[in-house]
């Protein structure tokens, strides 16, 4: 019992550095995705093309070589003083800004033209149409996607471990190492799938919510 309690306590630790940059990552890469979509949709050849580019180079390199870049590359290139907490928020909210970049993209580019029309007819400026006649019908059909990517993030995070973060994964790691027993591993599994049940009702309630609406 002593050495379960002494495992869980050490996970509940990981736990705490799990949801911290969970949630930083989704502070900052929602709206910042959001600017990229609408950058990615410019009618300017100049501010569409690079970021398109860099969604392409993003989307298409793994999260972990992101991690090892940022966490470590300053350091091989001489600027030393990167806090490694800090390079992991980085990589994690530019990677997933650029993919819901993607998903605010597809969302808005979804919406029928007729529907700004229908705006301009009202007397509506463009971004009073996309605020009160648009948004809800976006926010409907991006709900699906957005919620795989949570569940995605979740899982995520335990690659926070490849420059020396102490989440879940790495706590179980540890205590593997040090009690030399195998189950931390798989008791750390638990903690995912209580923050993934967790996050899948959260997005069914918010679809039922969103059901008054069939566009």
């Amino acid at each position: 019992m002593q050495l379960f309690m002494k495992v869980t306590n050490s996970l509940l630790e990981g736990l705490g550095v799990t949801f911290k940059i969970f949630c930083l990552t989704l502070l900052m890469a929602l709206p910042l995705g959001l600017l990229i979509s609408l950058g990615a949709m410019s009618k300017y050849k100049i501010i569409r093309y690079p970021i398109r580019t860099l969604i392409w180079v993003i989307r298409g390199t793994p999260l972990m070589l992101q991690l090892i870049i940022f966490g470590l590359g300053p350091g091989l290139l001489g600027i030393m003083g990167m806090n490694m907490f800090v390079a992991v928020i980085i990589a994690f909210v530019l990677n997933y800004a650029c993919y819901f970049a993607e998903i605010f993209r597809g969302g808005i580019e979804s919406i029928p033209r007729g529907q700004y029309e229908a705006g301009a007819v009202l007397g509506f400026t463009k971004t009073q149409t996309f605020f009160r006649i648009v948004l809800m019908q976006v926010v409907k059909r991006i709900i699906p996607p957005m919620g795989n990517e949570f569940l995605t993030l979740v899982k995520d995070t335990s690659l926070a471990n490849t420059i020396m973060i102490y989440e879940i994964t790495w706590n179980a790691k540890r205590m593997m190492n040090s009690e030399h027993i195998l189950w931390p591993l798989f008791y750390s599994g638990l903690f995912y799938l209580l923050l993934c049940g967790i996050i899948t009702v959260i997005f069914s309630y918010i679809e039922k919510k969103l059901d008054y609406y069939h566009g």
